[in-house]
């Protein structure tokens, strides 16, 4: 028996029908050649015989009586494979769009609680005779970083099926349905340990907060600098209530270009995502004169697990980008985008001692989802202010080629979460020498359509980017100057010796001017012997 954390548990309470809360992932296989096996089949069993090296596949769920604490995790010796993993062919002739509308049905269902929260689908029929592999799992058990590691224990990394010891059957498994006692039991020790904690941070918390502090003020503009945006972002509209219907898209880049371009013009890869983002916004909401004055805020997750940290939890939190979409020029939005997006990370680093600490509240399980529900059919998305506009996450996935059952993996697109108030989320995943894209929408308010017109605009952006200029063709126009100083000066000196040519009628001027004396002084002497 296990506690869900609060943060993991939170991601349980604030599902609704409208909002489920798992991500996924959509996997295009290529089959080796001469392949003639059943692919769904080969793919049932070896997930079964690895099912138990993962315990995000192995564990469910016990809530607590009158959900009066969260729930905890126990282990199910009775996975049905059949229910888990699915096989679904598309209809001729198998394209992408369909296939993107078949991942879009699917993300919008809600995962059965009684059951480990994950599906698998096999789904053939694609165009290019490959395969695609979509799989999800609920973001109570699983964050992007842990959902990496589940990829290294189901995945290979060669075309050859590795094998695995087999699983240990465990004496006295515990049953679904366990004691009202030992789970209230369970419940007060937990709580118990979660406040000790709470108390035995207070001092490190109080260090963090101050040295946050310290962060932000240093981060105050300067003369003619942005100023760090701390308030409320501006309505758009994808800041409304959400249905459980989406649309879904999906682009790829290559990774070592991105890192090369970022690079050269001042800023990581993650900077060129947020930027990408903000013209392809920009434009796409400029176009229907819906861009509002003030800039786009982005909701960044960033992770918190630290070096060599596989758990299967949630270790994450949420801070808040300027995408600067209210600045005309690419340059300077880029670089207030960088500025913004390092001011964040540096406020995180400080306070990572006490971000995603348990806090036990008694009755969380309802009043959450109460809350949840509220917001969602009250229509409180669409008055109350957002504190982000759209949810963008940049994940580090695995950099080598993947395989499934022998079949290659060429692209690793995620799916991910719109909510009440952010219909929009745009993840990208690195995978394999590939910077994979996957949008995620509800579906009323961008549908299928304007999913893959947002594609174009982010493509757009990249090329606006590309056009910047270098930091090191900058840095070489500014002492340019200096070098060109020389070749100027030796044209100078002889400048004088070129102008003396034309300079030469002066000294014949003063050459005439004597010789008018002579004259001169005869016409005196002439008047001197008349007066005599």
């Amino acid at each position: 028996m296990d506690h869900l954390s609060s943060l993991d548990a939170s991601f349980l309470h604030f599902e609704t029908p409208e909002t489920p809360m798992h991500v996924g992932s959509l996997m295009l296989l290529e089959l080796p050649k001469g392949y003639q096996g059943d692919y769904y089949e080969d793919v049932k069993a070896m997930i079964g015989k690895r099912v138990h090296l993962a315990t995000v596949l192995t564990r469910k769920l016990a809530p607590m009586p009158f959900e009066l604490a969260e729930p905890v995790w126990i282990e199910d010796d009775d996975i049905d494979l059949d229910y888990h993993v699915r096989s679904l062919t598309l209809r001729r002739p198998g394209t992408m769009a369909q296939l993107h509308q078949l991942i879009g049905r699917l993300h919008s269902s809600l995962l059965d609680r009684s059951r480990p929260l994950w599906e698998m689908y096999v789904i053939e029929g694609l165009e290019d005779g490959g395969i695609a592999f979509y799989t999800k799992a609920h973001h109570s058990g699983v964050d992007g970083k842990a959902g990496t590691e589940l990829a290294k224990v189901l995945y290979d990394v060669s075309p050859q099926v590795r094998e695995v010891p087999p699983p240990r059957r465990r004496p006295g498994a515990v049953g679904y349905q366990l004691g009202v006692a030992e789970l209230l039991q369970a419940a007060v020790a937990n709580s118990a340990r979660q406040y000790r904690k709470l108390a035995e941070l207070l001092p490190t918390a109080a260090r963090a907060l101050t040295a946050a502090g310290s962060v932000l003020a240093g981060q105050r503009k300067g003369s003619g600098e942005r100023a760090l945006n701390l308030g409320l972002a501006p309505k758009t509209m994808f800041n409304d209530s959400i249905t459980n219907q989406r649309s879904y898209s999906t682009m790829s880049l290559p990774f070592d270009e991105m890192k090369a371009l970022g690079r050269r013009v001042g800023g990581t890869v993650n900077t060129i995502v947020m930027a990408m983002c903000s013209g392809a916004l920009r434009r796409f909401m400029k176009e229907r004169n819906l861009l509002p004055k003030a800039a786009l805020i982005a909701g960044v997750p960033v992770s918190l697990r630290a070096e060599g940290d596989d758990a299967m939890n949630n270790q994450v939190s949420m801070v808040r980008v300027d995408l600067a979409t209210d600045i005309d020029d690419p340059a300077e939005r880029f670089k207030a985008i960088h500025a913004s997006s390092e001011a964040a990370k540096a406020v995180v680093r400080e306070l990572r001692p006490v971000l995603g600490v348990d806090l036990p509240v008694t009755g969380s399980p309802w009043l959450m989802t109460s809350l949840a529900s509220l917001y969602g059919r009250s229509q409180l998305a669409r008055r109350l202010p957002p504190v982000a506009n759209v949810l963008i996450s940049n994940v580090p996935g695995p950099a080598m080629p993947l395989y499934v059952c022998g079949a290659r993996m060429t692209h690793f697109y995620p799916v991910s979460i719109p909510y009440h108030g952010n219909a929009l989320n745009i993840t990208v995943q690195s995978y394999a020498g590939s910077l994979d894209f996957g949008l995620t929408a509800c579906r009323r308010i961008l549908s299928q359509e304007e999913s893959y017109e947002l594609i174009g605009h982010l493509r757009a952006a990249l090329e606006e980017i590309r056009q910047l200029p270098g930091v090191g063709d900058a840095a070489a126009e500014s002492p340019q100057p200096a070098p060109a100083a020389a070749p100027v000066q030796a044209p100078a000196a002889k400048t004088p010796r070129r102008k003396a040519r034309p300079a030469e009628p002066a000294p014949a001027a003063r050459t005439r001017a004597p010789a008018r004396r002579p004259a001169a002084a005869a016409k005196r002497a002439s008047a001197s012997a008349r007066r005599a």
